[in-house]
């Protein structure tokens, strides 16, 4: 299973359930990579989307915590356990972990390649992921070439687990 997410460089990931920034590159390197593909994410990370409606062309399996959740176009599921089961379903290298925060913390565990922009900027931020860098079973397998926007460094980082 892969997870996909811009971090700034506390680790941060967004605030007040919005991203911190939008980059139009990593936008594009989001959409390349899973389109086509199965995205999990928890209910605050659909209704975040525009019209809180699923993403286009991809799979979307949402996590609910309130049994009469409904969305039109997702399977959604009320247990974490449902979660991995019906993830479980696709081959792993098809499955994104998109977010939110909790969903993150929860399926990192369940994860082997994780895509990260860096963005070097600290942003103020209220969710955050565990830093990889500090994590003995994570190691940066790619790194792409320093990118700039806005005058804020950042880079596509593929971490792999040991």
């Amino acid at each position: 299973m892969n997870l996909i997410v811009a971090v700034d460089k506390n680790w941060g990931i967004g605030k007040d359930n919005d991203l911190l920034i939008s980059i139009p590159e990593d936008m594009q390197f989001f959409k390349e990579k899973t389109m086509g593909k199965v995205v999990i994410m928890g209910k605050n990370t659909l209704e975040s989307f525009p019209g809180a409606k699923p993403l286009k062309n991809r799979t979307n399996i949402v996590l609910a915590l309130e049994t009469d959740y409904l969305v039109d176009g997702a399977t959604v599921v009320y247990t974490m356990d449902d979660f991995l089961k019906e993830a479980a379903k696709y081959p792993s290298e098809d499955v994104f972990v998109i977010g939110g925060g909790s969903i993150y913390r929860q399926m990192l565990e369940h994860c082997d390649t994780c895509y990260i922009t860096y963005i070097d900027h600290s942003f103020d931020a209220d969710t955050f992921i565990p830093n990889l860098d500090e994590m003995d079973e994570w190691y940066i397998a790619e790194e792409s070439e320093k990118y700039n926007y806005n005058g804020m460094e950042y880079f596509f980082r593929t971490y792999k687990r040991n």
